[in-house]
C-alpha cells in the first residue's frame, strides 16, 4: 500500500498482514521468540506458529515479542493506526483514532503510546558531526502570561522552567535531530548530553544561553537573539524549525500533555523528522513496522501504577 485508503483495504485481509509483517520482522526467516530456533511450523487454522523445541510458550503469533503483545485489537487496526501516526505530520490524537478505528478512546490512547515506544531512537546512527545546532525550548503554559509572573521569569533566567518542561534539541544540519526532556539548562545537565550526541571537533551553534555550558572540544559560536537571529552562518534556525513542528503537535493535536509523558511525544516527532523526505509515507511506515520488535509497554507501566505498587510494598 502507498496511501491510507490502500492500507485500510490491504490490511483487512489477515493473510496480507502476515505477508507484509513476516519479512520485516523476520528478514532471515521465522524464528521462535522464546528460544530463537528456526524449527517452527505455521498452523493456518490458528494463525500462529509452533516451535519444535519443548519449552514454555511454544506457540507464538506475529504480536508475540512486539509492542502489540497481549493486545486483543486486530492487526488490521494496528497497522492502520501505525500508518496514521507515521504519516501525519502533526500526529493524531487518541480521540481522532478512537473515532476512525471504532475503538474506545482509552484503548486508542494506550495504543498510541505503544506505537511511540517503537518510534524511540536507538541512536544506531552514531554521533552527530559537521555543523550542529543546540537549543532548548519550553513546553507548557502560554508565553503571553509569563511576563505577569516575576518568580517564573527569575526561574527561567536561572535555567529552570518553573511549571514548564524543558526540551533540549541537537540538530545536525542536513541530517537528523536528537531531543530529550531535561530538568534544567545548567552546565551539569547540558554538557553530558551534548558530549554523548556530538563528536569532538564539530562546529556547534547555539543562542546566547550556550555561554553557560560552553565546551572546549567544540568550535562553539553563539548568536544573541536580542540583537539578531542570524549572524552569517551562525544561527539556530534549523532546530527552531523542529521546535515549531513539535509545538504544533503538542499544542494543536494533543492540546494537553502530561509532563510525565512528554518524552514520548518528543520521540514521536523526532521519528517523523528524521525519516522525512526522501522517505514516502509507505517507506516510513515500513521502517516503523521493523521497529516494533523487542519492545513492550504495559498499561501499569504507562500510567505509573507499577511504581505506586513498588512504593506501597516498601
Amino acid at each position: 500500500p502507498t496511501t491510507l485508503t490502500e492500507a485500510v483495504l490491504y490490511f483487512q485481509n489477515p493473510d496480507n498482514c502476515r505477508a507484509y509483517m513476516v519479512p520485516r520482522r523476520w528478514p532471515n526467516g521465522v524464528t521462535c521468540p522464546a528460544c530463537g530456533t528456526d524449527h517452527v511450523k505455521f498452523q493456518p487454522q490458528h494463525n500462529r506458529w509452533q516451535c519444535s523445541a519443548h519449552h514454555a510458550r511454544r506457540q507464538f503469533t506475529l504480536k508475540t515479542g512486539t509492542i502489540m503483545e497481549d493486545s486483543p485489537i486486530g492487526l488490521d487496526k494496528w497497522m492502520t493506526a501505525m500508518w496514521l501516526v507515521a504519516s501525519n505530520r502533526n500526529g493524531i490524537s487518541s480521540w481522532e483514532l478512537h473515532r476512525a478505528l471504532g475503538i474506545t478512546q482509552k484503548t486508542a490512547w494506550f495504543l498510541l503510546h505503544r506505537v511511540r515506544l517503537a518510534m524511540q531512537d536507538d541512536l544506531t546512527g552514531g554521533s552527530l558531526g559537521g555543523e550542529v545546532e543546540v537549543d532548548e525550548t519550553f513546553i507548557g503554559g502560554k508565553a503571553r502570561n509569563m511576563h505577569k509572573d516575576r518568580k517564573r521569569r527569575a526561574q527561567i533566567r536561572q535555567g529552570r522552567a518553573g511549571d514548564k518542561a524543558i526540551v533540549l534539541g541537537i540538530l545536525e544540519r542536513g541530517g537528523s535531530v536528537r531531543a530529550t526532556v531535561v530538568p534544567d539548562r545548567g552546565k551539569a545537565t547540558i554538557q553530558p548530553i551534548v558530549r554523548a550526541a556530538v563528536e569532538a571537533g564539530a562546529a556547534v551553534y547555539s543562542d546566547e544561553h550556550g555561554d553557560n555550558w560552553r565546551m572546549d572540544e567544540y568550535e562553539h559560536s553563539m548568536v544573541n537573539h536580542l540583537v539578531a537571529y542570524v549572524d552569517g552562518n551562525v544561527h539556530t534556525n534549523g532546530i527552531e524549525n523542529f521546535w515549531s513542528l513539535l509545538k504544533r503537535t503538542v499544542g494543536g493535536t494533543y492540546v494537553s500533555v502530561e509532563p510525565f509523558h512528554l518524552f514520548r511525544y518528543v520521540d514521536e516527532q523526532v521519528f517523523r523528522f528524521n525519516n522525512r523526505k526522501p522517505m514516502s509515507d509507505a517507506d516510513r511506515f515500513s521502517f516503523l513496522v521493523r521497529k516494533i520488535v523487542g519492545k513492550r509497554l504495559t498499561y501499569a507501566e504507562l500510567t505509573g501504577k507499577t511504581e505506586e505498587r513498588q512504593t506501597e510494598a516498601f
